[in-house]
């Protein structure tokens, strides 16, 4: 069923890009996760701060997230396939020319910054009509100002094209913690930008004058102050870049540098990329018809979610993903390719339920957790307008919904990594189509059927559906090519685990009680109240979850606890010593 790239292509990738040895291997995985952690903590801290400045039901908040997000999808769409998927190889094998690949990377950059920069061009003098193509709705003083936020936000895509492919350029040798790093400046400036926002203009006070009163200085400095931020992010990789003694300099001799081979190879890959960004577009736009509508509102809708709130439950569902389940994929994918690589079909079923079990342990109490503190979740990204709350419950009625498909999400994950260690693109790519399909004929349907008023929240609850059908695609697909891999025992486990779960979760949800989080008692007082909300009962939650999957011996808890326990015996004795 599948369509098999060349193996020497991707196998030449694995070997060259990773470090010699398990040491150098462990220390790019530590350095890359950090600098993760780190930015998705400033990520969460920037989007609060955000909520303070533009609320998050507000026309505003929806009209900026827009303009922010849309260079974002177009650039993946548009060239970030290319980045990721096509010159990954080529730069890997240039690195290992005599000039270490000095010449190559000239041209790459070179021809980089040359198709962006045009690009870039193109799309910011068409940032209007961008925009009102994407938008549902919304009134001409809307589209204006989402075109001004435009005008500013479009040169995003040009930066992130130079990150992009000056990060695999470090990445090719072996530089792995500047490219996850450069993200933490970025998410530094703009907190940094909307602190002097809020300075300068306040915080948003929920006196239906926001839309009427903003100015051009607002503009500027919250739509520049995001490009900035990453502009920085990219530029700021040519520092690490120069001190790999690469001799890099303009070179505009293109012909030659292989790119049209490599990108048959990767064909599959980049046609899913660009099925998943055009299904994006296409929500926004109907996602976007929540702002028209909320304007109609006597209080200007203050409960009633829009693109940005439902992006925002959205960044804060795909976490424990990001975390746990990427990183056990990893794992996972480079077993899977040595079973492949070495014929060993009879393991690949083991390893894959194996992978399937130990990420049961996190992100079903990642999934429980949500649930439970889904409001004062919401809460933190409320805002501290006198509608604080009222958005709050919004964002995290949106996380619930979200949140359902997140098991769900992980598994789907896990199972493609199967097909792609067998070096087959086309599957997740044929998976990655019928779901956008389905996708597109809900949310289309959903748009003559459900009041914009609601929208979000059907979007919301679309997304984890999808996910669903996902999983379970993928779990046919991969049972009709390989065979039955333990599918019983998986789903006995998520059971035996999300019982568990569930009973951590009902001693949660009772600390979370006598804290006044269903009452709007303490937990929703402020964001301070609602973050030490969350710690409380999250760490009431973790030991008894802990506690019980202890006490009932199951062993995926040592599978995922296994490496982290025996690090903590070796850091002791490291400090000793160093005493």
């Amino acid at each position: 069923m599948g369509s098999r790239s060349p193996p020497t292509v991707f196998q030449r990738i694995e070997t060259i890009s990773a470090p010699s040895d398990a040491r150098g291997r462990s220390k790019a995985v530590a350095l890359m996760a950090s600098g993760t952690m780190v930015s998705r903590v400033l990520g969460f801290a920037r989007t609060a701060l955000l909520a303070v400045a533009i609320g998050s039901t507000t026309a505003v908040a929806d009209i900026f997230e827009k303009a922010n997000v849309i260079p974002t999808i177009i650039f993946m769409l548009l060239a970030g396939g290319i980045f990721n998927v096509v010159l990954v190889p080529q730069l890997i094998k240039a690195s290992q020319a005599a000039d270490r690949g000095s010449a190559y990377t000239s041209k790459l950059i070179t021809l980089t910054v040359v198709v962006m920069a045009l690009a870039t061009a193109l799309l910011t003098l068409l940032a209007g009509p961008i925009i009102q193509a994407l938008s549902s709705g919304w009134t001409p003083q809307q589209v204006a100002l989402g075109t001004a936020f435009a005008y500013w936000c479009m040169p995003q895509v040009f930066f992130y094209g130079v990150y992009a492919v000056v990060g695999q350029a470090l990445n090719a040798h072996s530089r792995f913690g500047a490219y996850m790093w450069a993200p933490v400046l970025n998410n530094v400036v703009q907190i940094g930008v909307i602190g002097a926002f809020i300075f300068l203009f306040g915080a948003y006070r929920a006196d239906g004058q926001q839309f009427e009163t903003w100015s051009s200085q607002q503009t500027w400095l919250l739509a520049g102050g995001s490009t900035l931020g990453i502009a920085l992010q990219a530029l700021v990789l040519f520092i690490p870049l120069m001190r790999t003694g690469l001799h890099i300099r303009p070179d505009f001799g293109w012909r030659g540098m292989g790119l049209r081979h490599v990108g048959k190879i990767a064909a599959w890959t980049l046609a899913s990329m660009t099925v998943g960004n055009i299904a994006s577009l296409i929500y926004g736009r109907i996602v976007s018809g929540a702002t028209a509508a909320r304007a109609q509102l006597p209080d200007g809708g203050a409960g009633v979610p829009g693109e940005y709130a439902l992006n925002t439950s959205q960044l804060i569902t795909v976490l424990p993903h990001s975390i746990f389940a990427l990183s056990l994929a990893t794992v996972l994918f480079n077993e899977l390719s040595s079973h492949f690589a070495k014929k060993e079909r009879d393991l690949i079923a083991p390893a894959l339920a194996r992978g399937l079990k130990t990420t049961a342990v996190p992100i079903l109490f990642a999934t429980v957790a949500f649930i439970v503190l889904a409001g004062p979740v919401g809460r933190i990204f409320g805002g501290t307008s006198a509608n604080a709350v009222e958005s709050g419950a919004a964002i995290g009625q949106l996380l619930l919904l979200t949140t359902l498909g997140l098991p769900f999400k992980s598994v789907h994950f896990f199972l493609i990594r199967v097909f792609y260690a067998e070096e087959d693109t086309k599957t997740p790519m044929l998976i990655q189509t019928i779901i956008a399909v389905i996708g597109l004929i809900v949310a289309f349907i959903m748009a003559f059927t459900v009041p914009p008023l609601q929208i979000a929240f059907a979007m919301a609850l679309l997304y984890g559906v999808t996910n669903v059908l996902s999983a379970i695609i993928a779990h046919f697909l991969v049972v009709r090519r390989y065979g039955d891999y333990g599918v019983a025992s998986v789903v006995d486990t998520y059971l035996r685990i999300g019982w568990i779960a569930v009973i951590s979760g009902v001693v949660g949800a009772g600390v979370l009680y006598l804290l006044g989080g269903f009452t709007h008692g303490f937990a929703w007082d402020s964001i301070l109240t609602a973050i030490v909300s969350i710690v409380v009962v999250g760490l009431v939650m973790a030991v008894v979850y802990i506690v019980l999957l202890k006490r009932s011996a199951v062993p995926e808890l040592d599978e995922f606890l296994g490496p982290l326990a025996r690090r903590i015996p070796n850091l002791a004795r490291a400090s000793r010593a160093r005493r």
